[in-house]
């Protein structure tokens, strides 16, 4: 019996978590009022602190504005529970303390008996250690998680939450971005994307920037040319980067036209800046789950610095959109998917059916709450699909694998 419904967001932001808080609320005041929904703030955090709201009448009543708004209205952060040293650094456990444990007899105190968990993989897969401590000790606690990252890796969902939406967004993001290439003569503009391991969004986002320019006209006697708005390279992690040809190839656009557009993926070349670094001496900083902050090594300057002097430019700007991507309310095509996950969601929930909803690529594409264990993040882009090769044929650019990459 569901009594008492816990709800946390965790992770970064992506344009699904207010929806989807708004959507859990909804659904379950629409099939069993009587069910007590707390959440807890600033994801695992609010969890080890017990920092708790419990969703009144006002909050159930108008749920439904959530969807109207990007960001998380509970709040996020990124908490390792296994990480003790940064827990306890933190002040979120004492010294000795295990988090994990402290975190599982938090919701024991609390009587919850379903857990939603929203955000990416370490979230959900932690959310299932929980669940596992809780059965061990004789507490059964059901756990549903909604998959959340604008990167879409998330082994073996099909489509994350909120990576439409955010594709979106950066598209419009550059729109203004590369409007700046007539600022000065030979110009190169680098706009980079979210996506560590993933290219997706930033060929996504490629892909629904081009589509925009489809819809325009243009004035070629006025100096106002598709060639010159377009995307001229797109590197992502799944790609082989041969800095020198893909230099000439872009010097000849630059020759032509002058300027050149790149949509660069942050994982793109990280491993070769991040040796190049340690090689030199310097300390590259790492996150509490070990991953490397991609905003102190600046992969964008870094590949605007390999092309600058290659293309002869004489003015260089690279721009960011994952923020202004990252916390926007979810599209319509966002607002669909996150409305049956909701749904399936809390179904699950009271069959006490645990797992990540999703639909599942390794069954059938079906749309089902997705066993724990096989949860895992970083799925590469898969750059042999049609809608991506014909991207690259497009501006001219080869399509050539990395080592390792789906093909």
């Amino acid at each position: 019996m569901v009594r008492r419904v816990a709800l946390l967001t965790a992770g970064g932001f992506a344009p699904c978590l207010s929806s989807a808080v708004g959507g859990l609320i909804e659904r379950y005041t629409e099939l069993a009022p009587e069910v007590e929904i707390i959440a807890y703030q600033h994801g695992y955090h609010g969890l080890l602190t017990g920092t708790k709201i419990v969703i009144d009448a006002e909050g159930r009543q108008k749920a439904g504005i959530l969807h109207r708004f990007g960001g998380s209205p509970i709040g996020n952060s990124r908490v390792k529970l296994t990480n003790a040293a940064d827990c306890v650094k933190r002040g979120l456990v004492a010294e000795g303390e295990d988090p994990l444990q402290v975190a599982a007899e938090r919701l024991k105190a609390d009587g919850v008996d379903v857990l939603h968990t929203i955000g990416g993989d370490d979230t959900n897969t932690t959310a299932a250690d929980l669940a596992a401590y809780l059965h061990d000790n004789g507490y059964e606690l059901t756990v549903v998680g909604l998959p959340k990252t604008i990167d879409n890796d998330v082994v073996p969902i099909r489509q994350s939450l909120g990576a439409w939406t955010a594709a979106e967004e950066a598209a419009g993001f550059a729109r203004n971005i590369i409007g700046e290439h007539r600022s000065g003569p030979r110009m190169l503009i680098v706009h980079e994307v979210m996506g560590r391991h993933c290219g997706w969004l930033t060929a996504a986002s490629a892909v629904a920037y081009r589509k925009g320019l489809d819809a325009e006209e243009w004035v070629p006697s006025l100096g106002l040319t598709r060639e010159r708005w377009d995307v001229h390279a797109v590197f992502l992690p799944e790609l082989a980067l041969d800095i020198d040809a893909e230099a000439e190839r872009l010097k000849a656009i630059m020759d032509s036209q002058g300027n050149v557009n790149i949509f660069l993926s942050e994982g793109a070349g990280m491993h070769e800046i991040v040796a190049q670094l340690e090689a030199a001496g310097e300390t590259v900083e790492r996150d509490p789950f070990g991953h490397v902050k991609l905003d102190t090594i600046n992969p964008g300057a870094w590949f605007a610095q390999q092309f600058a002097e290659k293309l002869g430019a004489e003015k260089v700007m690279v721009q960011k959109s994952g923020y202004y991507s990252r916390a926007a309310a979810a599209n319509a095509e966002d607002l669909r998917l996150i409305k049956s996950m909701t749904d399936l969601a809390v179904e699950c929930a009271f069959k006490g059916e645990s797992g990540v909803i999703g639909h599942d690529e390794e069954n059938g594409d079906r749309l089902r709450a997705i066993e724990f264990p096989r949860i895992a993040g970083g799925k590469a882009f898969d750059v042999s699909v049609d809608w991506f090769g014909a991207l690259l044929e497009d501006i001219g650019q080869p399509l050539v694998a990395a080592s390792g990459a789906e093909h």
